[in-house]
């Protein structure tokens, strides 16, 4: 969670509310009990984590941001700043719980090898991210212009948008049980223009270029943008694809 993006939670709930309200089939996934404890990895602004501690669950919630960390804390949650490739928790939690947050993580074994230990034995990680395939015009439109600047957008681009094989491959390495893994494409209506969705997300693309000159290359995404993302009557959408999991850290065995 740590590059060049930084998370305005004023900016996020005006074009990102979307995020958290999107979230419940993972939540479903997750199946949280009363009584149980649960991290909340990539937390935000604890919109989604606020619905887990009304279903009586005990959350933590960390994210990489201070700024959406005080967020998380003007709700009543109990939120700290934390790294998500950099996790201290050591058999806590009865499920770790990630939602839209994983793929700004890297390296991404980092993060499973902090989740595990997290977890108690026979703990469960679910999470929702983004997956192979997600916003793949945004993306093109992006590594074009950046090109057209003799910039490399590979260096700069913050995000890993794993396949399932990948993703299934790196939890088994780490000794989880999968029991669900799917690649959903979803493609997503934005709550206004895509330069708010550009503004939000893409900052690791857009600092690389002088502040003088973020705005005309904004203009020349969007447009470029325009005939494949924005219908007739002016609605944006955004073409997600998410990957959503389910898998478990066995119990620790009887000697």
């Amino acid at each position: 969670m740590s590059n060049a993006q930084t998370w305005d939670p004023e900016r996020y709930a005006r074009h990102a509310r979307f995020v958290a309200d999107l979230g419940m089939p993972v939540v479903e996934l997750l199946a949280p009990q009363p009584g149980e404890r649960l991290l909340d990895l990539g937390c935000g602004d604890g919109a989604l984590t606020e619905k887990l501690v009304a279903m009586g669950c005990r959350v933590v919630g960390v994210d990489g941001s201070a700024e959406q960390i005080t967020a998380a804390r003007a709700r009543g949650l109990d939120a700290q700043v934390m790294d998500g490739e950099h996790l201290t928790f050591e058999d806590e939690f009865d499920a770790v719980f990630s939602n839209a947050a994983l793929h700004w993580m890297q390296p991404a074994d980092d993060v499973i090898a902090g989740v595990w230990r997290a977890l108690k034995p026979g703990g469960r990680f679910v999470a929702e991210c983004g997956g192979h395939g997600c916003v793949a015009k945004i993306r093109a439109a992006l590594d074009t212009a950046l090109r057209r600047r003799g910039i490399d957008a590979a260096r700069v681009n913050p995000w890993y948008f794993p396949t399932t094989d990948d993703y299934s491959a790196r939890l088994r390495a780490r000794d989880f049980t999968i029991s669900s893994m799917a690649l959903i494409p979803r493609p997503t209506p934005l709550p206004g223009d895509i330069t708010g969705w550009l503004e939000t997300f893409a900052e690791s693309f857009t600092t690389a270029l002088p502040a003088t000159a973020r705005a005309a290359f904004l203009d020349e995404v969007r447009e470029a943008l325009r005939p494949e993302l924005c219908d007739a009557e002016g609605q944006w959408t955004a073409d997600y694809t998410r990957l959503r999991f389910a898998a478990h850290k066995p119990q620790r065995r009887v000697a």
